[in-house]
């Protein structure tokens, strides 16, 4: 009853118009007040404090910085044209364009919204001007952005590995496996309504046109290697690659002359203000993760699911169900922040794999991103494309479908996430 009290207040807060951090920090403070506990709200200042602290963050402003860099170094506008000279001319062309070009995008910058924001309206521009609605245009930019946290590097993992001490690197590899079944599903969709909607298509590329655009696209294309490669050889660590892929999007911006010095600057500081945000929520999920442990949440969920004698698989339902209402209403990595304290000691009872957990849930959140009325990705392709919210997110729906497929798939077979890290770092969290 507490729970559900809790995430009441909550959710509440936030419908009223609250940003995420201060709904949270006030639902704490609500039910330490109205338990007679208000001496612990001394505590508040030093869990503010301990939410952002860690080396392992260090690597989220960094990520949110290569995205902003990539968006205006000119290096999305390269990936975008290698891809639609490969696939441009098959039926829907241009929408599995767009799903491949998020594709590669997600292996440097881990950020839907980054996607969305900055390739997205590259892709927008050419399905438009090439004959596509508006809102499937729209619809297709969005859910092919949610592709970004899952293959790597990617923010919702580092997160996630921060919270629960499980190895990034683990999960940066388990989430390849994943960000191509993503792909492949969001392809199949647009491969089924290409022509019973008459989805435009371009003219084949000659291979001339082929060979330049993989020329441009060949140092971007080369970014995951580095950063993958350097992890797994241990020449740096997931968040010191972040600072290396941070680097090579700003060389790659003065190599092609689209980014000036007069550019970082602004650059610079929309990046800290995304940061600051994020740390923010991060800070005040922290002093709430604190208040539920304090009160012994987890071990009451535990022992009533013991009571039900459920199973396992009627567990990872709940999770999921859980995590798909939360995605409704709240940012993506507010869930992670509020939900993981509750759900490890769960997970730990009941047998889950850690790194296959962190790879369901973001797949969840992802689907959030695409639900209203609180659809991250659905507010950054609305913001450049004008299409109303209700009509972007009921043309989503069969992209929706398709992630949700995978999700399920990847929450109830772990073995398809935990295949490749256990193959390239051996068996273990």
């Amino acid at each position: 009853m507490l729970t559900i009290l809790i995430f009441a207040l909550l959710l509440a807060l936030i419908l009223l118009g609250l940003p995420i951090a201060v709904a949270m920090s006030l639902t704490a403070i609500a039910f330490f007040v109205g338990l007679g506990q208000g001496g612990f709200l001394a505590m508040l200042p030093q869990r503010l404090y301990y939410g952002t602290t860690g080396f392992t963050l260090l690597a989220v402003p960094f990520f949110i910085l290569a995205g902003n860099l990539m968006n205006t170094g000119g290096i999305t506008n390269r990936i975008f044209r290698f891809a639609r000279s490969t696939v441009g001319h098959k039926a829907g062309g241009l929408g599995h364009v767009s799903v491949i070009s998020s594709m590669i995008f997600s292996g440097m910058s881990g950020s839907a919204v980054a996607d969305a924001a900055g390739l997205g309206q590259i892709q927008y521009k050419a399905m438009v001007d090439s004959g596509y609605e508006p809102v499937v245009a729209a619809s297709i930019v969005a859910s092919a952005s949610t592709i970004g946290p899952v293959i790597p590097p990617s923010i919702p993992f580092v997160l996630f590995g921060a919270l629960t001490g499980v190895s990034v690197s683990r999960l940066f590899l388990a989430g390849f496996v994943p960000g191509i079944l993503m792909g492949a599903a969001l392809m199949a969709a647009i491969a089924l309504m290409a022509r019973p909607r008459g989805f435009p298509k371009t003219e084949k590329a000659a291979m001339r046109e082929i060979a330049i655009s993989l020329r441009e696209a060949a140092l971007p294309l080369f970014a995951p290697v580095i950063i993958i490669g350097g992890i797994m050889s241990g020449i740096f660590t997931p968040t010191e690659a972040s600072v290396v892929v941070c680097l090579y999007a700003l060389l790659l911006g003065f190599l092609y002359r689209d980014l000036r010095l007069s550019d970082l600057p602004g650059i610079f500081w929309k990046s800290i203000k995304q940061s600051v945000s994020l740390l923010f929520i991060m800070a005040a999920a922290n002093f709430l993760g604190w208040f539920t442990i304090y009160r012994r949440i987890p071990d009451e969920i535990i022992s009533s699911l013991a009571s039900m004698s459920v199973s396992g698989g009627s567990v990872m339902a709940m999770l999921v169900a859980v995590v798909l209402v939360l995605g409704l209403f709240l940012e993506g990595n507010a869930i992670f922040l509020i939900t993981v304290p509750i759900f490890l000691p769960i997970a730990a009872q009941f047998g889950f794999d850690l790194v296959n957990l962190g790879v369901a849930m973001t797949l969840l959140i992802m689907v959030g991103n695409l639900t209203p009325p609180v659809g991250m990705c659905l507010f950054a392709v609305q913001s450049f494309s004008k299409v109303g919210l209700m009509e972007l997110a009921r043309e989503s729906w069969p992209y929706i479908a398709g992630i949700l497929a995978v999700t399920l798939v990847i929450a109830y077979v772990p073995q398809i996430a935990t295949f490749l890290p256990n193959l390239l770092m051996g068996p273990g969290m």
